[in-house]
């Protein structure tokens, strides 16, 4: 029923032509801050080289391949996120290399859930909570930002061209944050899919 809200959400393979939205859980399994200053070339070369992406260093904009992306939360922070399909990475090792370029790791993984919401109007759905303008000329394929989602901090990406945008919440504030997205999209009559992994591409 559209008017109930789903005991699990389900990560979303909706497209734009599609009716209503499509509210999915996306399963994330790694989540690591990187910390460092974008001026020192080891830094960058050592972080390129350990993720296989440039940092993305213009505000709110992301660095996306085929085993995850990276966001840019400020001009000396970076969120590294990867699905469940992604390769198995070490974070100690991870770690080490960084600090030896002069910078920092944080591995946040078991404090972030997320959801993808999909769909013809899955703008209007995350402005019902939202004041960011999710407008493709303001937020275009690969863009980020943080800001509110009603009371709840949250991170906002859009992945590629469609209308599908990825929240992320801390994990102590997802019953809420389910709830209330859900209740966003309830006037577009939403839907639930079968989870599947984080998708950067």
């Amino acid at each position: 029923m559209a008017d109930r809200e789903p005991n699990s959400l389900a990560a979303t393979t909706a497209q734009d032509d599609a009716a209503g939205i499509e509210f999915a859980e996306t399963r994330i399994v790694r989540v690591w801050n990187v910390r460092g200053d974008p001026g020192r070339m080891p830094f960058l070369a050592e972080a390129r080289n350990l993720f296989g992406l440039p940092l993305p260093l213009q505000p709110n904009t992301s660095a996306s391949g085929a085993t995850g992306a990276m966001l840019w939360l400020g001009p000396r922070s970076w969120l590294w996120v990867a699905g469940s399909d992604a390769p198995p990475q070490e974070f100690d090792p991870a770690r080490r290399a960084l600090n030896a370029a002069g910078a920092a790791l944080f591995d946040l993984s078991a404090s972030y859930v997320a959801w993808t919401i999909s769909g013809p109007e899955a703008a209007r759905v995350l402005n019902r909570g939202c004041p960011l303008d999710f407008h493709p000329r303001a937020f275009p394929a690969g863009h980020c930002a943080q800001s509110v989602f009603g009371h709840i901090n949250a991170l906002f990406f859009r992945p590629d061209a469609r209308q599908a945008f990825v929240v992320m919440v801390a994990r102590s504030l997802a019953t809420d944050a389910r709830h209330d997205l859900w209740t966003a999209a309830l006037p577009e009559g939403p839907r639930a899919a079968p989870a599947l992994p984080f998708r950067a591409v």
